[in-house]
């Protein structure tokens, strides 16, 4: 994109906290029927990322976590994958043998997940093993100390740096909003990841408090309904950390369809960044199904 055509990133417009809270609530109320109930929570599961990022993560642990993404129930083989399994770099091509024959893609956090602290050419090079080992996806964190300090031009650049080096694999931008003490911080910080280049915008790291919250996500998703107003090019959305239970997923997915459209609602540009959501996910399913709640232990902690 030309330097010409970028918006003055020192500018910043006050956000209504209290109306962005208050619009969050209404949508909230809003009723979804028991079709549309089964259908909604469906298309959640088929939003997830499906995550381990510990640092006892071992080989067996990611063939696992891929196995549930590729069946997340056994007894019900008709529901949908994952969209994404995500690991750290080192077991990227552990996980992409493990989904070999499947749509489901691999995700990767690099640039000194979750901290960001490394040199640009650390993050680079990071980046590019990750893309190199198979990665479909990469998941960068911004450096928040920069951008508290009023460098967006250091911000800008390194986002674009990453994603050349990202190559044909998806950028998404980790804006770690807990750490970005204001909703206009939050704003200015997602339209310079996207007009750096990147693919999605996404909350966190899931490493902090606060991770992802709704009225968070609220003003990202205004951020990307005005960024694509003004280029015409369409970014997704990645809540992270912290959505557990699917009447949140649900609720999530209210406010893209209201704030987005229909368009959105795809796992090609929503996702979830949240594992622990995916047992309650089925527990709804089935219970929707059979009128039951299944004990949580018939599903696997993987």
């Amino acid at each position: 994109m030309s330097t010409s055509t970028l918006p003055d990133f020192r500018q910043t417009f006050p956000i209504d906290k209290i109306g962005v809270v208050e619009r969050v609530t209404r949508l909230n109320k809003r009723s979804i029927k028991k079709e549309s109930k089964i259908q909604g929570l469906k298309l959640a599961l088929s939003m997830i990322d499906h995550t381990t990022l510990e640092g006892k993560d071992s080989p067996g642990k990611v063939i696992q976590l891929c196995q549930k993404a590729r069946q997340p129930y056994a007894q019900m083989p008709e529901l949908p994958t994952v969209a994404a399994v995500c690991v750290y770099p080192n077991m990227v091509s552990t996980a992409k043998k493990a989904l070999r024959g499947t749509d489901i893609k691999v995700a990767s956090v690099a640039t000194a997940f979750p901290s960001g602290m490394a040199t640009l050419q650390a993050k680079l090079d990071e980046t590019q093993f990750a893309v190199e080992q198979g990665a479909d996806e990469i998941d960068m964190v911004i450096s928040r100390g920069e951008f508290l300090k009023g460098n967006y031009s250091y911000v800008f650049d390194e986002i674009s740096a990453v994603k050349e080096a990202c190559g044909k694999a998806h950028l998404k931008v980790i804006l770690e909003t807990g750490e970005l003490e204001t909703l206009e911080n939050v704003r200015k910080a997602s339209d310079i990841a996207m007009y750096a280049g990147t693919d999605f915008i996404k909350t966190s790291t899931g490493k902090i408090k606060p991770a992802a919250t709704q009225p968070v996500t609220l003003v990202m998703l205004e951020a990307i309904r005005d960024f694509y107003r003004d280029t015409g090019q369409m970014v997704g959305m990645k809540p992270a950390g912290g959505i557990r239970k699917a009447k949140e997923a649900l609720q999530y997915l209210v406010l893209v369809k209201e704030t987005l459209g229909a368009a959105w609602l795809s796992p090609d540009w929503f996702r979830f960044g949240a594992s622990s959501l995916t047992n309650d996910l089925l527990m709804q399913i089935l219970k929707q199904d059979t009128g039951v709640y299944q004990c949580i232990n018939y599903f696997s902690n993987d």
